[in-house]
């Protein structure tokens, strides 16, 4: 059974709360939040209920504006507004100049909200109940047993409280101030008041004093009850019988629980049904209209259809908490997902719960069973992007018949709001386009262009998104192409951009043929290859490779550098972005697939020969990628280190960088002796080499281990370091071509984010 109609059902059972009166409220304090709506749409559902039940009902929503201006809202201009502080909103001016004044202002606003999605009470304005005189008899109560008002405060909060305190404030006849008086004395006519200077340290009373009567009428305001006094008052003046509240008022020793005890002690009134409905959050954080936190209800009621804001609070239970958080992510196409799955329910009949909470979403009137085509929201705002698409045609083709007057209007309707999200809401990836840029003006390599058309073929056959992902990740390591630059290759000729979502999702917003089309281009118009040259230096006073070393493996290449005068920082925000981009192309990497990578295939091949169990020792480019592909992301050393280890994630090729300084050349690679020590990077004992293992020599001992696991502390790169001396390595089927390759893009992001001279680069000849 549907939410509001169990409420129903338990009010009609228990025989009480006759006759049925539902009434809600809110003070008009300035723009009124979306999460208000909740309070009216869940009284206007039990009221709609009752009278689906047989029952006949009355539903009101009272507009609190006589009660004062206790903050200022932040979008007012303080120096025009500041003055009102203090004052009953209706008797403030009204922002625009033509409401009756500023609550009304306000509340008209709501107003047309909470119409706008099919709700319809009857107004009540509270300055307008006291203004009659229906409140003066109970005011005299209040004050009459303001000894027993004092008890219940004191039970409740625990806080003596003076004896002279009353439940009730005056306006001051001399500055019009309703939050700055208090009572002192009651006489059974007149109170006596002051109007403190400093009662609040946000206005300034007058200091006035004197006798006024609590008793407004002939539309004259004499003052207010507190909030928590009044509200059972008010249900007793009006006549109410089913109220609900957030469950921060309905908590044990809430404003409710205070309520409920002036009801019997004082008032002797039956206390209205409870409806204690959970939090509207946005974002995860309550909202105050006051504070400017949130949206405001007529803002969000201009990015959704009437029916689907709605919807929001008719499809959630009253006792779950809503979070609405539209903000860069498919929330609002997501719910028009599960509106659409209740409307087929209704069409159906498979699920009355789904049925109902659709059938109370509606504005007026009922939705015809008969079926139609529904076309999906995000598939209206994925075809919205697309060039040369009619977006009629396209989903009379997906129908397979022609639409309908009711389907095209659907459509329409539904491309409006689509463009809103798009242009505010929707998430970055899910505003990408087919890209019209001629071919002639992409600028890619012969190789790119080669990985395009073979993933053509592959694009032809997928199916499965996460299977294309893992497909990409294999054909470009059948092809050799680095995955930075086979991603890169994608996104620039299919979105005209460098980065983008992940391929599988472009899989799914796209069309295959448009895809298709872009991937695929002639020989004829692919640029020219460009020869890459190695550049080989001799710098025996910097580095030689041991002879016995080169003469077992013929295949290693060194490529060194020397940068002078780099400033090493901890971060830089351009560099985090860097990473960040670098890691989102890694995102559907899988450690099976990283493993097949030939670079990392060759240096756990070189682990194994010198007796290494690279299960415990991963070579670093295989330890860098492997923590991206697991979720743990990098650890930020510095500026100098995370550029690099940008290169070594991009090409698996190791990359190492020393502080020049604290190197003491000549240095060697070479086999380690037996016994040799050394204490790695975050270590405090040394660890014993092997005369197996490779390692990086200078004329102190060893400044790294196993070729490249890890680096020695001594000669480790700190902020503090001036000059760098670098190594990268390759051995096996990593080419020299590939090693001279990182070793110039190492050399190229150290300078870009540590400055620096490069005084020479190459591979050891």
């Amino acid at each position: 059974m549907f939410w509001a109609d169990k409420i129903v059902k338990k009010i009609i059972n228990s025989g009480k709360y006759q006759p049925y009166w539902v009434d809600d409220m809110k003070t008009p304090s300035g723009r009124i939040h979306v999460g208000s709506l909740r309070g009216i749409v869940i009284h206007d559902l039990i009221f709609k209920a009752l009278v689906s039940a047989g029952q006949k009902a009355t539903f009101t929503y009272v507009f609190e504006d006589h009660d004062p201006m206790d903050a200022l809202p932040q979008y007012l201009d303080k120096t025009i507004w500041n003055q009102y502080l203090g004052q009953p909103l209706f008797t403030i001016p009204s922002p625009d100049g033509k409401s009756a004044h500023f609550g009304q202002y306000y509340a008209q606003e709501f107003k047309k909200v909470f119409n706008k999605i099919g709700c319809y009470p009857d107004i009540i304005w509270m300055s307008e109940i006291y203004k009659s005189g229906k409140m003066n008899s109970a005011v005299k109560m209040c004050l009459d047993n303001a000894s027993e008002i004092r008890k219940i405060y004191e039970k409740m909060y625990k806080k003596k409280l003076p004896d002279n305190w009353y439940p009730f404030q005056v306006v001051c006849p001399t500055c019009g101030k309703e939050s700055t008086t208090k009572i002192s004395a009651w006489d059974g006519n007149d109170v006596t008041f002051v109007c403190n200077v400093d009662a609040v340290n946000w206005t300034k009373g007058c200091g006035t004093e004197g006798k006024v009567s609590p008793f407004s009428g002939n539309g004259k305001y004499a003052g207010k009850l507190p909030w928590k006094v009044e509200w059972p008052v008010k249900w007793k003046v009006i006549g109410v019988t089913i109220e609900g509240a957030g469950k921060d008022h309905m908590s044990a020793g809430g404003s409710h629980d205070v309520a409920k005890l002036v009801c019997e002690k004082v008032l002797h009134y039956p206390i209205p049904y409870p409806v204690a409905y959970e939090f509207f959050l946005v974002g995860g954080k309550k909202m105050s209209s006051s504070k400017g936190l949130g949206s405001s209800a007529k803002e969000i009621s201009e990015i959704l259809p009437p029916y689907l804001l709605r919807f929001l609070f008719t499809r959630t239970d009253y006792n779950q908490a809503i979070n609405f958080d539209p903000v860069g992510n498919m929330y609002i196409s997501d719910l028009f997902d599960e509106y659409d799955r209740c409307w087929q329910a209704y069409f159906n009949g498979s699920n009355e719960n789904l049925s109902r909470a659709f059938e109370m979403a509606q504005i007026s009137g009922n939705h015809s069973k008969e079926k139609i085509f529904i076309p999906r929201f995000r598939d209206v705002a994925n075809f919205a992007q697309l060039p040369n698409v009619k977006l009629l045609d396209r989903f009379e083709q997906i129908k397979g018949a022609k639409l309908t007057l009711l389907e095209k209007n659907i459509v329409k309707e539904r491309l409006t709001y689509s463009f809103i999200w798009l242009g505010k809401y929707a998430p970055d990836e899910y505003r990408y386009q087919i890209s019209i840029k001629p071919y002639n003006e992409i600028n890619i390599s012969e190789n790119q262009w080669e990985f395009l058309n073979d993933l053509a073929k592959i694009w032809m056959q997928a199916k499965e998104p996460e299977k294309l992902q893992s497909e990409i990740f294999l054909l470009a390591q059948a092809l050799n192409i680095d995955l930075l630059d086979a991603f890169k290759a994608l996104y620039t000729v299919v979105l005209d951009r460098s980065h983008g979502p992940r391929a599988g999702w472009l899989l799914k917003k796209f069309p295959l043929d448009m895809v298709i089309e872009r991937l695929l281009l002639n020989k004829s118009q692919q640029p020219q290859k460009n020869v890459f040259n190695i550049k080989t230096i001799q710098k025996p006073q910097f580095i030689t490779v041991d002879s016995t070393l080169k003469t077992k493996y013929p295949h290693i290449s060194i490529g060194i550098a020397i940068i002078n005068g780099v400033k090493i920082l901890h971060t830089k925000a351009d560099l985090e972005k860097e990473k960040k981009e670098l890691f989102s192309s890694l995102l559907n990497l899988t450690t099976e697939q990283m493993g097949k990578f030939p670079e990392i295939v060759s240096y756990r091949k070189l682990y194994k020969e010198m007796g290494v169990d690279w299960h415990s020792r991963r070579p670093s480019p295989e330890a860098l990628l492997r923590r991206v592909v697991l979720g743990k992301g990098l650890y930020s050393i510095n500026t100098c280190v995370d550029a690099y280890n940008l290169v070594v994630l991009k090409h698996r090729v190791s990359v190492g960088a020393f502080d020049a300084d604290r190197v003491n050349f000549p240095t060697v690679l070479r086999y380690a002796e037996e016994g040799d020590k050394i204490i790695l990077l975050g270590d405090e004992e040394p660890t014993l080499y092997t005369a197996r293992e490779i390692a990086y020599y200078d004329q102190i001992g060893g400044y790294n281990i196993d070729f490249n696991f890890r680096d020695a502390q001594r000669t480790m790169v700190t902020e503090k370091t001036k000059n760098i001396w670098i190594n990268v390595d390759g051995v096996f089927d990593i080419t020299p071509e590939q090693v001279y390759r990182s070793l110039q893009e190492s050399v190229e992001k150290i300078v870009k984010y540590c400055g620096g001279n490069v005084e020479f680069q190459g591979i050891v000849s």
